[in-house]
C-alpha cells in the first residue's frame, strides 16, 4: 500500500503505471475463480487448462482452502526446413478462508474439461444456549 500526499513529488507518480502494471500482471498469472453458496455447500470453480488433476494439490488447514498447482505445457512440430517449440510453464497458488459452517474435512473435487470444481458442504452451526433461570437457594 503506497500512501500519497500532496508533498509526494514527482518520483512516487512516475512509478504508478508500473504500479498498475505488477496488479494486472497478478492477476493474469493467477487461474480465473468462482466461488459461490448454496444452500447446502460452499462452490469454489477454477480453471486450468492444460492443467491434468495430477499437478494439483488441495489441501484444508486451520479453515483455510488452500489449492496449489502447476502448468506445464509444450509442444513440437517438425518440417524439412522448420521446427517450432513451445513450452509454457508456471506455479499457482490460492488460498480461500473458509466461513464457520463450511466442513471442509468433508470437501470434495472434480477436474472436468479443465475446470476444478470443489465442493465444502454446510455443516450445522451449534446452536448458542438460550437463556436460563437460575434459582437462589436460602442458606
Amino acid at each position: 500500500m503506497v500512501e500519497k500526499t500532496e508533498h509526494s513529488g514527482f518520483w512516487p507518480s512516475l512509478y504508478d503505471p508500473f504500479r498498475a502494471l505488477g496488479a494486472r500482471v497478478a492477476d493474469w498469472l493467477h487461474p480465473a475463480t468462482e466461488a459461490s453458496s448454496g444452500d447446502k455447500a460452499y462452490d469454489i470453480t477454477m480453471e486450468l487448462p492444460g492443467v491434468t488433476d495430477d499437478d494439483v494439490e488441495l489441501s484444508v488447514d486451520n479453515g483455510v482452502l488452500t489449492i496449489s498447482g502447476e502448468k506445464k505445457t509444450s509442444s513440437e512440430r517438425k518440417g524439412d526446413t522448420w521446427y517450432f517449440s513451445e513450452r509454457q510453464y508456471g506455479a499457482f497458488r490460492r488460498a480461500f478462508r473458509l466461513p464457520e459452517d463450511a466442513d471442509g474435512a468433508a470437501a470434495s473435487a472434480r477436474m472436468e474439461d479443465g475446470v476444478l470444481h470443489i465442493s465444502v458442504p454446510k455443516k450445522a452451526l451449534e446452536k448458542p444456549e438460550t437463556a436460563k433461570k437460575i434459582e437462589i437457594t436460602k442458606g
